[in-house]
């Protein structure tokens, strides 16, 4: 039998995550069973486990209790990151979005271990098809995505998380002059994002005239890779466990931070340094 033609195969959804495997160690479950309340939003899902019913919302003033700069991060893996920023930056509230539970588990253990600041929330859902229906316009002021999955395969970059759709999704969520923090590991990938956000008439790069790491790379660097836009290393990131082992493979890390439109009506609480 002939294979059906491009045009008559039904379309699916490009789903950027998709649940993984949640068997939980001991200290990971005894970490769940203990913090998981206080700390996992448990939200309404809808037609997937990994996405929010379309009726639901989170008010970030009625989650935390206050008004204060909302940072999200989208793909927080085991939680380095945003257990270190939330106990470093009290000052801020933190929303984490991760699908991978042992993931989630292990940044339960990690923000006790960091002195259980109550300013961190932890999402069990895919970000893309979820932050436009539980937030509320203009709610971000900064963005993280750290380390995404780069899909090597050509035929696989359409499940890229850095891409138009998560732009559409996310610009209308930034609050003015809110940022975006990037990085990887894979100058193939690096490229892909500044290509994209490049292209954004509604960003702004913090860094035109930074060049690129410094070093060499043990990954091969695209020829059209723009020499200068590069941010340097964001300081409010801390070393993880992935990026020691990058280091160790010999890759450089890629940084780049972009500002949304109204820069001079609230700036983002970090970029004073970086004009």
């Amino acid at each position: 039998m002939p294979e059906p033609s491009d045009a008559s195969r039904p379309q699916r959804e490009i789903v950027s995550f998709v649940r993984r495997g949640s068997r939980l160690s001991r200290s990971r479950q005894d970490a769940w069973d203990r913090l998981a309340r206080r700390y996992v939003l448990d939200l309404p899902r809808g037609e997937r486990d990994t996405v929010p019913d379309p009726a639901a919302r989170i008010d970030p003033a009625a989650v935390f209790g206050r008004t204060a700069p909302l940072v999200v991060e989208i793909g927080s893996g085991q939680g380095e990151n945003i257990a270190a920023a939330a106990a470093a930056h009290p000052e801020r509230d933190y929303l984490a979005f991760e699908v991978y539970i042992p993931g989630i588990a292990q940044t339960l253990d990690r923000i006790e271990r960091a002195g259980s600041p109550d300013n961190v929330r932890l999402v069990p859902l895919d970000a893309l098809h979820s932050l436009a229906i539980l937030l509320p316009e203009r709610s971000i002021h900064e963005l993280w995505i750290y380390f995404p999955d780069p899909w090597h395969k050509s035929r696989h970059h359409k499940r890229r998380l850095v891409n138009p759709p998560l732009l559409e999704v996310v610009l209308p969520l930034l609050a003015p002059g809110g940022v975006l923090r990037l990085a990887t590991d894979w100058a193939e990938y690096a490229g892909h994002m500044r290509s994209v956000l490049d292209a954004e008439p509604r960003l702004q790069n913090l860094h035109n005239d930074s060049p690129r790491p410094a070093g060499t790379t043990t990954d091969q660097v695209p020829e059209d890779l723009p020499e200068l836009g590069w941010a340097p290393r964001y300081e409010g990131r801390v070393l993880t466990s992935f990026e020691r082992k990058a280091g160790d493979a010999g890759r450089l890390v890629w940084d780049i931070a972009f500002r949304g439109a109204a820069a001079s009506v609230a700036p983002s609480p970090d970029e004073s340094e970086h004009p």
